[in-house]
């Protein structure tokens, strides 16, 4: 008799426990299976026993077809993909519209793109492969992209490719997207993504707006991304249009240079974006802590100023707030007070309407964030079981020049092992920690003394 394996979705589903360990976990390790509450791992391991006791006990029901592997799709209509196929837009009650007769590729610019992703990431859109979100696009990682793009239909990982045109890692823009499609077996890995900018000046991770169990979301994600890293492709829109409608499509090789969008010189106050007016200086600063600051480090992040956060951006005021402020305003061409680090509302304007120059690799700053001279931590992502990476065996040398290799029988290499976690527990202990904050695994304040 064949026993059916059960079927595990790829990703693991949010939890909502609040417990220490939970909290740790899904901070630490977003999609590892370590992250789940015991008790929620117990009841997966009996769910599989009794699943396979059942088999066993009635052979003649397992000979009778099975039922679709996941629920609330009909066995007729069961998608071959792991996401819905194409489609046209869906009005109310999920019923489908007259497909839309297009003969050319809608017009968008890159702020409406990733507008357009952030309200979905706002409203945490349920990840569904068959439902319809009120705009008509399916709830799923294709359908996310689609309606970013303002396709005139739902698309599918297979079909994607033909509204934008190949693009290197290097020439990577917000709006653009890394697509894997597995055509041997699409239900295997199949994924797409939207680029959101570098959060590094390495390169090695990025922001990603994205369609996932269990709900629209915006995170920070290893290059190219959690699992088949090395099969995503990167695709660059063919309607997009540089900032305002009638504009010519970009190309799809790096960016041309931008003229400046204010001579250099005092900031003059300008007319705000009417969704996001200029709030005001008195909003940033040394000791301001609200909304706003949240808001401009997160649009300075999209234009390239990632590098300068080793943690955040967040609602309270901080040097690296500045610091990406200032290379933002350098990176126009502004000089002396004009760069300050202090948005005013030219440097408010350019972000909100996503004019003006994107910050580049080691423009107007120096390439790590400083911090005391240490090198930039790379996140707690490029340390969880299954990462490998140049930032591990980085870790690894400098604990072992700093007397706490004892735990290696070889190595340290790039492959994250327990004897990287031993080697770190035990310089975290040497630092008079103990509990939670020497669990092995680095953080900020971890890598700034170890580095230091």
């Amino acid at each position: 008799m064949e026993t059916r394996t059960p079927v595990f979705e790829e990703f693991d589903p949010a939890s909502d426990c609040d417990c220490p360990g939970c909290v740790h976990w899904r901070r630490v390790l977003p999609h590892s299976t370590t992250g789940r509450h015991p008790a929620a791992y117990r009841a997966l391991v009996l769910a599989a026993a009794a699943s396979s006791a059942l088999a066993a006990a009635h052979t003649a029901a397992a000979a009778a077809p099975q039922a679709p592997d996941r629920p609330g799709v009909p066995a007729g209509d069961e998608p071959s993909t792991p996401q819905g196929r194409q489609a046209p837009l869906h009005g109310p009650g999920g019923v489908a519209a007259a497909p839309a007769a297009v003969t050319e590729t809608p017009a968008t610019t890159r702020t409406e793109i990733i507008n357009r992703a952030k309200k979905w990431v706002a409203a945490k859109v349920p990840y569904s492969m068959s439902k319809f979100w009120s705009d008509g696009y399916r709830q799923d990682c294709s359908g996310f992209v689609s309606m970013a793009w303002s396709l005139p239909g739902n698309e599918w990982t297979g079909s994607l490719a033909q509204y934008g045109v190949r693009i290197k890692k290097e020439d990577l823009q917000p709006g653009d997207i890394l697509l894997f499609h597995n055509p041997a077996d699409p239900q295997k890995g199949s994924h797409v993504v939207i680029f959101g900018g570098w959060t590094d000046h390495t390169h090695s991770s990025y922001v990603a707006y994205e369609s996932a169990p269990p709900h629209a979301r915006r995170q920070t994600t290893p290059y190219a991304y959690w699992s088949h890293s090395d099969r995503y492709v990167a695709y660059r829109y063919k309607g997009l249009v540089k900032g305002t409608a009638g504009a010519q499509p970009e190309t799809a090789g790096p960016e041309q240079p931008k003229p400046p969008q204010q001579p250099a010189g005092p900031q003059r106050p300008a007319e705000p974006a009417s969704a996001q007016p200029y709030p005001g200086r008195a909003y940033f600063g040394p000791g301001a802590h609200n909304k706003h600051v949240t808001r401009l480090g997160r649009m300075l992040v999209e234009r390239g100023a990632g590098r300068y956060y080793t943690s955040g951006p967040g609602p309270r005021w901080t040097d690296a707030d500045r610091r990406a402020t200032q290379a933002f305003q350098r990176a126009q061409g502004w000089r002396g007070q004009d760069a300050d680090g202090l948005p005013g509302p030219a440097t408010w304007k350019l972000l909100v309407t996503g004019k003006g120059k994107d910050v580049q690799g080691g423009t107007g700053a120096p390439e790590q964030p400083a911090s005391h001279g240490v090198p930039g931590y790379p996140g707690r992502a490029a340390f969880r079981p299954g990462a490998e990476n140049a930032y591990v065996t980085r870790l690894g040398e400098q604990l072992v020049k700093k007397g706490f290799g004892s735990s290696y029988r070889s190595g340290p290499g790039p492959r994250w092992s327990e004897a990287d976690r031993r080697a770190v527990e035990a310089f975290q202990r040497a630092q008079g920690w103990r509990g939670g904050a020497a669990d092995g695994y680095p953080g900020p304040e971890t890598w700034r003394r170890l580095f230091a």
